[in-house]
This record gives C-alpha cells, structure tokens and sequence, in this order.
C-alpha cells in the first residue's frame, strides 16, 4: 500500500475517533484499546522493514515513542469519563484539544530535532507515533474507567 494511502487511511480513523469523542461515546474495553494496538503493531512492523537504520534511529524511535505515550497520558488524564445509563461514557473536553495542541506542537519539535540530528525518515512511521499516543491515552482512561467501579459499556454488535 502507497504510504500516502495509508496517511489518508490513518487522518481519516483519527478524525472519525475524535469526532466521536468529541460527542461523547460508551466506554468499552475493545474500542480503547484496539485502535491504539492495530496502529503500534503497523508502525513496530514498519520499523522492522525498514533498512539501513541505525542504533542512534533506535534510540530516536524509543524516546519518541516514549514521548508519545506520555503526551496520550496525559490527554487521557483531560478526558470526561462519567457514568450514564449505567455504564461509562468518555468525552473529549477543551482542555484535552488545548494539550492536543500543545502536545502535537512538542512531538513535531522533536520529530524535527530528530531529523537534524540525522534520524532516518523511516524510523518515524506515523502510524507508531499515533498508535502510542493513542495508547497513552487508553491506558489512562481504562484504568480511570476501572477506578470508578462503573461497568465499562458492553462491546457493540458488529455486522
């Protein structure tokens, strides 16, 4: 797959999270985690595929996705999470897209300190760097979730 598909596939999943989060949606177990899983799995398979990286793209790769990770945490920990109907619901509020922004703004001075320093474009796949945001994110909202005693919400039916 072009990888300007792939980017467009990727913006497109992102939006529509977002989007959704924005509104307000049940909290289930597989909708926090199997995005961020999917997304971490591509970009650690990408890694993997690529040639000619270095031990110093390593390193880069670790600490941003370290970075990355911390940023989605603390974005999780902004999140509304509140009971309704009997079971968790999530929210986006403005204080998550104000750290959004302020988080975006750092990874991409990194990702270009990164590139200076003589990172190769190919130990930054996005999707890695999304994938570990987001699963930042769920690891604190999930474990938020469980705090609260509320029952997650029940996995929806899939045709």
């Amino acid at each position: 797959m072009h990888s300007w598909l792939l980017g467009g596939i990727i913006a497109v999943a992102v939006v529509v999270v977002v989007i959704k989060r924005l509104a307000g949606e049940p909290l289930n177990a597989r909708d926090l985690l199997a995005a961020p899983v999917i997304l971490t799995g591509l970009g650690v398979a990408s890694l993997a595929k690529a040639e000619g990286l270095t031990a110093t793209d390593g390193v880069w790769s670790a600490t941003g996705a370290v970075l990355g990770m911390a940023a989605g945490a603390w974005r999780g920990s902004t999140i509304a999470v509140f009971e309704k109907n009997g079971v968790l619901w999530q929210r986006y509020t403005g204080r998550s897209f104000l750290v959004l922004v302020i988080t975006f703004a750092a990874m991409a001075g990194f990702g270009l300190l990164a590139t200076r320093a003589g990172m190769h474009e190919s130990a930054r796949p996005t999707q890695l760097n999304i994938g570990v945001s987001f699963l930042g994110e769920a690891l604190v909202v999930g474990l938020r979730g469980l705090r609260s005693g509320v029952p997650f919400a029940p996995e929806r039916s899939r045709p």
